[in-house]
């Protein structure tokens, strides 16, 4: 009655009008959601949410993934296209992204001479099965990519995660909970101009050839790297914020265990990837017999025994495990090659739930230590990577054969589980050297390390100790060059060694609030294929039938109140 009352004054419309526009008005200024998913699967991250309004220019967000899609990769667009929707309505108008189909309307030459180009700037196609009906099936090569450009940089971002071994289900459903991860980590990067220093420490027969050219592009692409002379430079943990020392072959002296030391205790982060023994695929196929896999000899046991750990003087194996292509056989003259699982080479995976490794897929090994923690007070350690349920360790002098499996036997000894290869390690570190320097040393060392000598540490700092150096270096084939880290020869799969380091290094030196949201998971709640197939007909006629129904029946109560009501009267 007031709403009526209102109309018949003579500037009512005007006045409901207004009210009308403001009403709209405010409802574009305020943007809130009601996120009722168990996982918040609709809610950005406090992190991602700063990330965005703290945009200072425009970025173009390209997503490839469009045009006829199967069921699947339809969610997969849709989640997309949601999470998008959403990280606009952050950014203060600063974030715009299309949907576009590559080579969409253009001749087939020039077709391929896009996909040519895509795929050299990392993005991947993909084979796209359609059940055009219950007997037909087409294939459709599409880009799950996306492009993210800003001030004329421009970064390609994989829509698909997974692990191996994972159905296309289980593919789609993990890289939608990975999605926010990826465009954050995106804008990040494309967005950043002061990047972090990290050092590549050498001095001590670290590797400088092919094996860690993936590496050195990973660490070029991603911070400001530069190499570190452990003989003749000084660490400042506030220009320095992280130091690699990969697979060194020669002892390290007092003078350098010094300065590695009282950069920790500044507050610098340290890397270790150790192969504490020598131990190579290799010295195999030249010596073509056993060996037997001996200490190098580092001298940094008891530094690291100090912050919290001991790489063992064994070496792990694992069932499962990456395969190598081994002689089974001889058919006449020929030698029969099979590739099969080679347990030197442990595939490991997150045995806790830290997001530098969780929802990560496989990490490839090879020849990789033990690892144990040991009691450093003050010191959190928490296991990143660690082998499956069927190990064994082989300690010193360990044996290292072609065959090391040759019974059922020796199956049997594989009954470790869960055994350590990479720890993180995060506090204040106290000094190797502590009470054991005269005043006189004291000042010596003021000379190594540009600083006063400190028995503890200033401030928190990070360390990840890894007892197998190969999870950061990479093949070298003689037809390829080198091959991406983490990918075998002849095997058609790269494991996430790449991601592993740089989820390290972002949780040491970077955003480690972006890092955070790689602990979404959603949960697949799949329906029952044989029952939506044997009740297909019946659901079909509920949903088309029974709202038709519905309206009727309200229709006929409506037409039947109103005669009621009008004959009363």
């Amino acid at each position: 009655m007031k709403l009526q009352s209102l109309l018949q004054k003579k500037y009512g419309w005007v006045v409901l009008l207004v009210f009308f526009a403001l009403l709209i008005l405010l409802s574009a200024q305020i943007h809130t959601r009601l996120d009722l998913t168990k996982e918040k699967r609709y809610s950005l991250s406090p992190s991602t949410r700063q990330l965005l309004f703290n945009l200072k220019g425009d970025i173009e967000i390209q997503v490839l993934l469009t045009g006829k899609l199967s069921a699947g990769f339809r969610k997969l667009k849709n989640a997309t296209n949601e999470l998008l929707e959403n990280y606009r309505s952050y950014s203060n108008g600063h974030l715009h992204f299309k949907f576009v189909q590559p080579g969409e309307g253009m001749p087939d030459s020039i077709k391929l001479q896009l996909y040519d180009s895509l795929v050299r700037i990392g993005i991947k196609p993909f084979n796209n099965q359609l059940q055009e009906n219950d007997d037909a099936q087409t294939e459709r090569l599409i880009f799950p990519s996306a492009i993210v450009s800003y001030n004329g940089k421009m970064i390609p971002v994989d829509l698909m995660s997974g692990k191996s071994g994972m159905d296309e289900e289980s593919t789609l459903n993990y890289s939608e909970a990975l999605l926010e991860f990826k465009f954050d980590d995106a804008i990040q990067k494309i967005t950043t101009t002061q990047f972090p220093v990290v050092a590549y420490a050498i001095g001590n027969g670290e590797p400088l050839n092919p094996t860690v050219n993936d590496l050195f592009n990973t660490l070029r692409n991603n911070y400001h790297f530069g190499l570190f002379d452990l003989r003749n430079g000084i660490l400042d943990a506030d220009t320095i914020k992280a130091l690699l020392i990969v697979k060194p072959e020669q002892a390290f002296t007092e003078d350098e265990k010094i300065k590695i030391d009282q950069y920790i205790l500044q507050g610098g982060n340290v890397l270790w990837f150790i192969d504490k023994l020598y131990a190579e695929f290799d010295s195999l196929l030249r010596t073509k017999s056993d060996f037997v896999a001996y200490d190098k000899g580092l001298n940094i046991d008891d530094q690291l025994f100090k912050y919290g750990v001991r790489i063992n003087p064994d070496l792990l194996q694992d069932l499962n495990s990456a395969k190598q292509p081994l002689v089974v056989g001889n058919l006449g003259s020929q030698p029969q090659i099979q590739r099969i699982p080679f347990p030197y080479y442990p595939l490991l995976s997150a045995p806790e739930n830290h997001p530098i490794s969780r929802n990560l897929d496989q990490v490839l090994s090879v020849f990789p230590s033990s690892v144990d923690t040991v009691e450093a007070n003050g010191i959190k350690k928490t296991i990143l990577l660690a082998s499956d349920t069927n190990s064994r360790k082989l300690g010193t002098p360990a044996i290292v054969s072609l065959r090391s499996i040759r019974s059922e036997g020796d199956l049997q000894t594989f009954t470790d589980s869960k055994v350590p290869v990479v720890v993180l390690l995060e506090g204040k570190f106290k000094s190797l050297y502590a009470n054991r320097f005269t005043k006189a040393m004291q000042d010596s060392v003021e000379k190594l390390t540009g600083v006063p000598f400190m028995p503890k540490g200033i401030n928190e700092a990070r360390q990840i100790v890894a007892g197998d150096a190969d999870i950061v270096t990479n093949v070298v084939t003689q037809s390829n060059g080198p091959l991406p880290m983490g990918t075998q020869q002849f095997e058609n799969y790269q494991f996430a060694n790449r991601e592993f380091l740089l989820n390290c290094l972002d949780y040491l030196v970077g955003n480690r609030g972006i890092l955070e949201t790689r602990n979404k998971e959603f949960t697949l709640r799949l329906l029952d294929k044989n029952k939506v197939k044997a009740n297909k007909t019946f659901w079909q006629l509920i949903n088309i039938a029974l709202p038709i129904i519905i309206i009727l029946l309200l229709g006929i109560i409506i037409q039947w109140y109103r005669k009621k009501t009008y004959t009363n009267i």
